[in-house]
């Protein structure tokens, strides 16, 4: 029947013969009637389709949970629920609607070598050029899956940012990443506690000092009751106290200007000393330099601006002048060229902004002034608004146009790290929108040559692709394919093709093969341009060059589907789901599940899709995902609350980690203010290496908190995982303050177990675990606890200890406890034990590769390297098994066999550890310079790794020699 669907479905061309844009599914006939002719068929396909149309317009605002009354009589069978719903109301997927996406980062063809050319850059630039050379850093490091590489890189721009403006970004930016505007009840303007991200601290001009931006900063001072004078703060203070301020002095004077009927009394020496220009008119040939009163009244002067000009004069002051009259003074300082009073309302002004009203409004005045630190303070409230003040009516104007281009560039504010910030927020918010064109438009005039015109130039290209401007997307690539980026030759092919020139594309494609040493995607990318076995060739040539690559499995797998082996199409996708998780992969097989009728496997598919992006949009983007599962609401088992803590257990149990987070999406369904649920939801996803989404469930997770205490470990662990570690466990310490928790003490042991344990440090963390486990808490986490426990007993060689507290974890379902209960048995020499124990999670875990890479480690070298086949199999992300082969390959004496096994691995991912140990292969062979270049790539994921430095140092000493 499956065979007859899958045919009838190819011959009837419902799409071409529609002229339409969706691909609508031809339901399947019931057992007992005939098939009926093309024709009605036909018609009744498109009768069906109306119906689902009308269903599907219902917004999902209107979704009704799936424990009220179904549209569906009780004796419906499943098939007929699927009719009449129209599960696949766009047919099933097609290979010729299938093609891999262009990234918008820069990708080098030899990854290692431009990491070791930006770190060599890194050790030999000037320092003011520091942040520069950063920012590169973590621009190349975007394109990589770990955003804990990109936000390291760009705090160390932010550390060795030398003026304000590049502070202010480079600040917000790294704000943004947190993304602390879904925050609720946070403002633009906190605090986080030290220099590096404060928004006061980014306005002082204090030079270069790159050890300074970890120090709490003023704010923190200033809530433990140091308070600052704020013209300290900028850098432009004399002390009040020691200027005279008195009715004497303000009385007295030599002198007057007359504004009108008023007079203001001035010491003339006083005002002389403002600029140059007043100083002139003062004591040089002018007429006014011998009269007593002087005439202001056409200089279109206030009475009170005049006045504080005198004030100014005497006290170096602002502090007791109002704002309005600070901005008049701000243009009369311009006019005559008072330098000092400029800078001190300058920065008088940019302490007053505090919110985007302010900053809308003080802006005009400091670009119109060329008040350099007001705009700054104005452009800081901006970019810490962000996304939320792209919405703002000035932004188009002040950001997006030439003009205001200018008049930032004039203020000293155009910048490309600027415009680096602000067009990647308008990519993620909408790629194809007319703000995201300007803004990249504006990015590119302020590039210079080098990889920052081919990263604007790249993504000019990439945006005008998707907003298919095929031309315009054209030009961009080959404008930076000319700027150097060879990977642009990949969106002048895909450009190409669009325009009808495919074999013009497949030549293009074929030539860069050719001229470069070849990687995954450029493969993957011929394979659009070419047909049959050749296709599947190049497509077997991609995965086989980097296994991380998802459109040959995509493409794969569906080709399996339109032979009608469906079976080894959700085959060929769990290979890719195995060890990357991604909605794409995941829609492909809900697809292939719902088409076999298994409902509860496809709803778990699209709930966990749901988890990573809400707002997914399935079956080509037609469909929004929420709607599919009100669908297949009625066709599937309903489970309460408890129902569904009973399968979350069985699930975290056995390793399933996309079935667990599909529980927890139903169960925020049926609760969706439980800031417990968030957490989990979070913790499974970190698992998957899905850092955005668990960022953002922790985020919804604090928000939904009900108490401080809750509140503040959420906050603590968003701070942890974006690499604020101090300020995590403060958060800890105050959540303790209010209410001892589970969660409070385990975020405490977790963060001071990140660094190297010294004994007495080790027994504080046992502490702090054991007061966890005395806290109210669910078998989840207090199995997660007692491994923990457990693995810091192993690391104080208190092994029964540690094998009693893994028997507790394996007693309440941890299944991971496993693992550590067989290291325990290997360090007592048990060795057949701690085999059989992984065994044991191997059985028993869905995602079980780490288990393969353990239990090598208990047994011989054959039975080692067939776990380790198996492991890299599972998942070829795990780098263990290529350092193990590549080490036992150098026992052997095989060196260029060692060195290809690492470098196999290291095409797709590299790694510190991989790279180091290429590093030393080459070394041993003598080949010093290649030991230089994967030291430098190396130090580039961890510029302080000792035996790195070190090989490295060798390494150099060796060329010396040599010469």
């Amino acid at each position: 029947m499956q065979h007859n669907i899958f045919t009838t479905m190819r011959s009837l061309k419902i799409m071409d013969g529609c002229k339409g844009s969706q691909v609508y599914a031809v339901h399947r006939p019931s057992s007992g009637g005939g098939s009926g002719g093309i024709g009605e068929k036909l018609l009744q396909q498109l009768h069906d389709h109306i119906k689902s149309q009308t269903f599907r317009s219902k917004s999902v605002r209107n979704y009704q949970p799936p424990n009220q009354t179904p549209n569906h009589t009780p004796n419906q069978t499943p098939s007929e629920v699927v009719a009449e719903g129209s599960l696949l109301p766009y047919g099933l997927p097609m290979t010729d609607l299938l093609e891999p996406k262009i990234e918008p980062f820069l990708r080098p063809v030899d990854f290692v070598e431009r990491l070791a050319e930006i770190h060599n850059k890194i050790e030999n630039c000037l320092e003011v050029d520091r942040s520069e050379v950063y920012l590169e850093h973590c621009t190349v490091f975007r394109g990589l899956s770990d955003a804990k590489l990109f936000r390291r890189s760009l705090r160390s721009a932010r550390q060795h940012a030398v003026d304000v403006h590049n502070k202010v970004v480079l600040a917000s930016w790294l704000r943004y990443e947190r993304r602390e505007d879904e925050m609720i009840g946070s403002s633009s303007m906190d605090c986080c506690g030290r220099n590096i991200e404060c928004p006061k601290a980014t306005l002082v001009a204090n030079g270069y000092d790159p050890e300074l931006v970890y120090d709490r900063c003023c704010c923190r001072r200033d809530r433990e009751g140091e308070d600052e004078d704020e013209e300290d703060l900028m850098t432009l203070v004399v002390d009040d106290q020691e200027c005279s301020t008195s009715d004497e002095d303000d009385g007295g004077g030599d002198m007057s200007f007359c504004i009108g009927d008023d007079e203001i009394r001035c010491h003339r020496f006083n005002m002389a000393s403002l600029s140059r220009p007043f100083k002139t008119m003062l004591y040089g040939g002018f007429i006014e330099s011998r009269r007593e009163k002087i005439n202001f009244s056409k200089n279109e002067i206030s009475v009170e601006a005049m006045r504080a000009a005198e004030v100014f004069s005497r006290t170096k002051s602002l502090s007791t002048i109002e704002p309005n009259v600070v901005l008049e003074l701000l243009s009369l300082a311009n006019r005559f060229c008072c330098e000092e009073m400029k800078c001190a309302c300058d920065a008088h002004l940019a302490l007053l902004v505090c919110d985007m009203e302010d900053a809308s409004l003080l802006i005009e005045y400091g670009l119109e002034e060329t008040a350099y630190l007001l705009v700054a303070a104005c452009l800081q409230v901006f970019l810490r608004e962000l996304p939320v003040s792209m919405e703002c009516s000035c932004f188009a104007k002040l950001f997006c146009s030439p003009e205001g281009r200018d008049r930032l560039a004039t203020a000293g504010h155009a910048s490309f790290v600027l415009y680096h910030f602000l067009s990647q927020v308008a990519m993620e918010e909408e790629m194809r929108s007319n703000t995201t064109v300007m803004l990249l438009e504006r990015l590119a005039e302020c590039a210079k040559d080098g990889w920052e015109k081919q990263l604007a130039y790249h993504q000019l290209g990439v945006v005008m692709f998707e907003r298919k401007e095929y031309k315009d997307a054209q030009h961009w690539f080959e404008a930076a394919v000319e700027a150097g980026h060879v990977y642009s030759l990949v969106g002048v092919a895909r450009a190409k093709y669009k325009r009808g020139h495919t074999y013009s594309a497949y030549k293009l494609m074929n030539s860069l093969i050719n001229d470069y040493k070849p990687v995954g995607w450029m493969y993957e990318e011929r394979s659009l341009y070419c047909i049959g076995k050749e296709k599947m060739m190049d497509l077997i040539s991609a995965t086989e060059l980097d296994p991380t690559l998802l459109f040959p499995y995509k493409f794969r797998a569906v080709s399996l589907l339109e032979e009608n082996r469906i079976g080894a199409a959700i085959a060929e996708i769990n290979k890719i789901l195995g060890f990357r998780v991604s909605p794409d992969c995941l829609e492909l097989r809900a697809w292939f599940l719902i088409a076999t009728e298994d409902y509860d496997a496809a709803l778990r598919d699209v709930r966990a899709i749901l988890t990573l992006d809400p707002d997914y949009m399935m079956f080509h983007g037609n469909m929004h995902g929420n709607h599919l599962v009100e669908l297949l609401g009625p066709v599937v088992q309903q489970y309460n609350q408890a129902d569904c803590w009973m399968q979350l257990y069985d699930r975290w149990s056995s390793v399933d980690d996309i079935g667990s987070l599909a529980v927890v999406h139903q169960m925020l369904e049926n609760d969706p203010g439980k800031s417990l649920l968030r957490f989990r939801q979070s913790l499974l996803l970190l698992r998957l290496n899905c850092q955005k989404a668990a960022m953002r469930s922790l985020r919804l997770a604090r928000n939904h908190s009900t108490s401080d205490y809750e509140r503040l470990v959420y906050e603590g662990w968003i701070l942890y995982d974006t690499g604020h570690r101090e300020e995590a466990l403060a958060k800890a310490e105050e959540s303790i303050s209010i209410q001892r928790s589970f969660e409070a003490y385990f975020l405490k042991a977790y963060a001071l177990a990140d660094s190297s344990l010294d004994s007495e440090s080790s027994k504080y963390v046992i502490h702090l675990l054991e007061e966890a486990l005395r806290c109210p808490s669910d078998g989840l986490r207090k199995g997660q606890a007692l491994n923990n426990l457990g693995s810091v007993y192993v690391d104080c060689d208190k092994l029964d200890l540690a094998a009693d507290c893994y028997m507790n974890a394996l007693n309440i379902k941890h299944t991971r406890a496993h693992q550590g209960l067989a290291r325990v048995y290997h360090l007592k020499n048990h060795r057949k034990a701690a085999y059989d124990e992984m065994t044991k999670l191997i059985e028993k875990a869905c995602n079980n590769a780490s288990a393969y890479e353990k239990r090598s480690e208990y047994c011989d070298r054959d039975m080692a390297k067939s776990d380790l086949t198996m492991a890299t199999l599972l998942d070829p992300l795990r780098t263990y098994p290529y350092r193990y082969r590549a080490a036992v390959l150098m026992d052997d004496h095989k060196e260029a066999e060692a060195i290809e096994e690492l470098s196999r691995a290291i095409e797709f991912k590299p790694d510190l550890q991989l790279l180091h140990l290429r590093a030393a292969f080459y070394d041993s062979i003598n080949d010093f310079a290649s030991t230089i270049r994967d030291c430098q790539a190396a130090l580039c994921f961890d510029p302080g790794y000792a035996e790195t430095l070190e090989l490295c140092n060798k390494a150099r000493e060796r060329i010396k020699e040599q010469k």
